[in-house]
């Protein structure tokens, strides 16, 4: 469309530059306009407005040549974009061949050679241009030290190593979580043995109390020795009171 505008206003400004170069040989006449300035009519306003409309016309057609370059410019880009994106879809392909360890050749013409048939062979790549595909492949050859070094199976392996330290850590985790409930559950009931012996504890004192308070009444006397054998190492001893 730009191309189109550029050629309706080119004819149009020839053809304007020519009607004003017949009219001014006598040829043709000027254009008939009617123009008020200050109420006044002014006199020949058509050839006037003819004269400056066709200046103004070829004036402007200097600037044509600066827009063509602009558009080739632009058009250049454009080609030059679309070439990149066709490379860089080329070498992707290429690439992932060479991670494949698919190339066999060392030397480089015909490891270049190898990689370019691949790409010749590629149904996705085949429509490319062959300069397009030469720089893929040349480009793919530089980086074969990359493509070994991140090699499918190389990737492969290392995906499967850290899967199973993933697997390995989850495990441990689930053992660690079980470990924390065993102890809180102990901890747990050592507590509550803990205050069971304190109120057992208790009781046999306040039960001792109560007996040191009774035997006298009951006209028994008691001595109290201590026993390592025995339970609690206290052994009581009764002995009966004379009777009075």
């Amino acid at each position: 469309m730009q191309r189109l505008a550029l050629a309706i206003f080119l004819v149009a400004a020839l053809a304007l530059l020519a009607a004003t170069v017949m009219a001014a040989l006598g040829q043709w006449s000027w254009v008939s306009l009617t123009v008020y300035f200050q109420g006044q009519p002014v006199p020949e306003a058509g050839m006037y407005a003819q004269i400056g409309l066709t200046v103004l016309a070829v004036g402007l057609c200097f600037f044509l040549p600066s827009n063509r370059r602009i558009m080739q410019l632009e058009n250049s880009h454009r080609s030059f974009s679309i070439g990149m994106r066709d490379v860089a879809r080329a070498y992707h392909a290429v690439h992932a061949a060479d991670r494949a360890q698919t190339f066999k050749l060392s030397s480089e013409f015909d490891a270049v050679r190898e990689r370019l048939a691949y790409l010749r062979d590629h149904p996705d790549l085949s429509m490319l241009e062959p300069s397009l595909l030469e720089v893929a492949a040349q480009m793919s050859h530089i980086s074969r030290e990359l493509a070994t070094v991140y090699a499918d199976d190389k990737i492969a392996r290392a995906r499967g190593f850290l899967e199973q330290r993933q697997q390995e850590i989850e495990l441990f985790n689930s053992r660690l979580e079980q470990a924390k409930a065993i102890s809180n559950e102990l901890k747990h009931w050592v507590h509550e043995i803990e205050l069971e012996e304190s109120v057992a504890a208790a009781q046999l004192d306040r039960l001792r109390g109560e007996m040191q308070e009774i035997m006298p009444e009951l006209g028994l006397e008691t001595t109290v020795r201590t026993d390592p054998t025995a339970l609690d190492n206290t052994i009581v001893d009764l002995q009966p009171k004379a009777a009075e």
